[in-house]
């Protein structure tokens, strides 16, 4: 159970860019909780990305406001500089991982113990979930596949999100419902990852925080960070 609550809701957003700013203050102000994962080296770098056809900013959070930016909130590991662990070798994959996971531990003053695998499509793999799990201090690793259910998982280190926001805004909108009429005997997690960037392609900032809303002060619903939901429930 979650702090003695059957569900638990929880958020996952990776690369540390500026838009995390603005995020921050939605959860803030409905009492969410989120993860964020970020790449140690590529923190402070300038950079746009084309997506949907269109530029959008890709700044990264400075190393000096980490901690402050994202107080009350889990920061976790990325990789040092965002490769596709699934083409590097053991030493290759060991070294982005974990010094990733100590930087940012020294970045923050506390344990950095979650991870999530970066790139798009297969970004992970058991042999690349394995090396992590052996030669790393990584507690958890979340991929990038939606189930579409609130079950809990055994494999930590290959942990399934729920659903991924921008790509799949109707699904999550339904799962909300689902979730929120939800009468459990068995713990369950909706976990929402995605990018916040994401938000700036569609202007879909005010869509997000109606689910926000829609989601947050349920008496029954635990609002904890990755590493407080799923490593007290799924080890």
């Amino acid at each position: 159970m979650f702090n003695g609550k059957m569900k638990a809701v929880t958020f996952s957003y990776d690369d540390g860019v500026t838009q995390d700013l603005r995020l921050i203050q939605i959860f803030n102000k409905y009492g969410l909780k989120a993860t964020f994962n970020l790449n140690s080296e590529l923190l402070g770098l300038e950079n746009t990305l084309i997506r949907e056809g269109q530029t959008v900013n890709h700044t990264k959070i400075h190393r000096d406001q980490v901690r402050e930016v994202y107080l009350g909130h889990e920061v976790a590991a990325h990789t040092l500089t965002h490769p596709l662990l699934t083409q590097l070798d053991e030493t290759e994959i060991v070294k982005q991982v974990e010094e990733d996971r100590r930087n940012l531990e020294v970045i923050v003053g506390y344990d950095v113990v979650g991870m999530a695998y970066p790139g798009g499509g297969v970004n992970n793999n058991d042999y690349v979930a394995n090396v992590i799990r052996n030669h790393t201090d990584i507690q958890y690793a979340r991929t990038t596949t939606s189930t579409s259910h609130f079950d809990l998982q055994d494999n930590l280190f290959r942990f399934n999100p729920t659903v991924y926001h921008h790509q799949e805004w109707e699904q999550m909108e339904k799962l909300t419902e689902d979730f929120i009429a939800l009468k459990p005997d068995k713990p369950q997690i909706f976990y929402i990852w995605g990018h916040s960037y994401e938000f700036d392609i569609h202007d879909s900032w005010d869509r997000f925080e109606q689910f926000c809303q829609r989601i947050s002060g349920h008496e029954d619903i635990f609002y904890g960070t990755n590493r407080e939901v799923i490593l007290q429930n799924c080890k």
